[in-house]
């Protein structure tokens, strides 16, 4: 299949994209590693920076994301950018004045979690209105290799810069993408028209709700959300069970653990590229049950890992599996949560998916660390990958209905915004 440019305007998107997701490639894991290796921190602290960081800042987004909503897309992702690069920048200052704090970090994690869930509702709703809807699945594919190569290539350079520079270098580098990602989101030029709301006035209530609103009502997209927490949340809850298996119980050296979960992020490149193939040939419901099943049925072999090459292969093994399936799956998803959700409740639909997720994976990362403790990290593991395979019975059953028209919400004296045909391209 030809590979097609989607305008100059997708391009800077797609490179301030690039930009600050290696940079959180590079830092992926900073947090925890500067809690244990400056502040000495406890497992008991390195924990709650992983589940109550995260958590903390899915309630910090909650009122922005009607925020964001009725508000022009570009400024709020620059807001975000440079709130983000604002906040990241004060881990290395506090530490070179050795001010640095195990709350400092607490709070920045939550503060760079809500910049990212409100960011990314932005920029999904800003999407939807620069590329061609029948070009959905392409753009959001770019978006899904270029995060799984960021994977790929990040933490290796990462643990080798923080090697030879000291703990905080790829804090300040992942702070500097923050920057430089803004940069390239104002360089987008044309004309974004100004998101109307019904009524002015102070955010009410009932918005906060809007997003989960339009998803549990939704028959389709409420299945993909419940299955979507339950996946995630397994998976992610299995990463620092593994970390105590791979490293404390079964000796690996740390290289070979970085290893285990950098390569088969090679496989995000191999899925993201086969999404449109498959979704074209086989349909968006068949890609979800099919694509939705395979993805779950690999973690329970995480809970068969012995020591030496064997174990390695393994976990590479099964981690390939679990990244092709999920990197296919991701990009037929995000497209059709854009088609099936008007553009006035876009912004606060993927605000409201996101931080489901982040819930989830916080409980389930909590629930995980507790069986371990009274049982075993591979006990643990394998009650993960004995639930996930439940979560195929929460997948849609019927074919989708037809996606929504996207018209603005009505004002007094205003006419409704007809859609744009899909042989139009849309202008930002």
């Amino acid at each position: 299949m030809a590979r097609r440019s989607l305008g100059r305007q997708f391009g800077w998107l797609w490179t301030a994209y690039a930009v600050s997701a290696y940079g959180s490639g590079l830092a992926l894991g900073a947090f925890p590693l500067i809690a244990v290796l400056v502040l000495h921190a406890s497992p008991a602290q390195v924990s709650a920076l992983s589940a109550v960081g995260p958590a903390v800042g899915a309630l910090i987004a909650l009122p922005l994301a009607p925020w964001a909503e009725f508000r022009r897309k570009r400024p709020v992702m620059i807001v975000m950018d440079l709130s983000r690069f604002v906040v990241m920048t004060t881990i290395p200052v506090a530490y070179a004045f050795a001010w640095l704090s195990f709350v400092q970090l607490l709070v920045v994690s939550a503060v760079v979690a809500a910049g990212k869930i409100a960011f990314n509702a932005a920029s999904g709703a800003y999407l939807k209105t620069l590329v061609r809807p029948d070009d959905l699945l392409m753009a959001n594919a770019r978006f899904e290799s270029t995060n799984w190569s960021s994977l790929a290539v990040g933490p290796p350079l990462g643990g080798a810069a923080i090697g030879l520079f000291g703990p905080v270098t790829t804090v300040v580098a992942d702070a500097l993408s923050y920057l430089f990602s803004a940069l390239g989101i104002t360089a987008i030029r044309g004309r974004e028209e100004a998101p109307q709301r019904a009524e002015k006035g102070q955010v009410r209530a009932g918005e906060l709700l809007d997003g989960w609103r339009h998803i549990l009502t939704h028959p389709v997209l409420r299945a993909l959300y419940l299955n979507n927490m339950l996946v995630g949340g397994l998976i992610m809850a299995t990463e620092p069970l593994l970390a105590v298996l791979l490293l404390r119980q079964l000796g690996f050296p740390p290289w070979q653990y970085g290893l285990a979960f950098a390569a088969p992020c090679v496989g995000g490149l191999i899925g993201s590229r086969l999404a449109r193939r498959v979704a074209a040939r086989y349909g968006q419901h068949r890609v979800f049950r099919t694509v939705g099943t395979l993805r779950a049925i690999w973690l329970i072999g995480l809970a068969f890992v012995r020591p030496g090459v064997v174990g390695l292969v393994t976990v590479m093994a099964v981690e390939l599996a679990i990244i092709i399936s999920m990197s296919l799956y991701n990009p037929v998803l995000a497209t059709y949560r854009l088609e099936h959700t008007p553009k006035h409740r876009i912004a606060r639909t993927l605000s409201a998916w996101s931080i489901g997720q982040q819930a989830s994976i916080a409980i389930f990362t909590a629930l995980g660390g507790l069986l371990a403790d009274i049982s075993s990290p591979r006990i643990a593991l394998t009650v993960a990958g004995l639930l996930i395979l439940a979560s195929p019975l929460l997948l849609p059953r019927r074919p989708s209905p037809a996606p929504v028209a996207d018209r603005e919400p009505a004002t007094a004296g205003s006419v409704p915004r007809q859609p744009i045909p899909s042989s139009t391209p849309a202008q930002p």
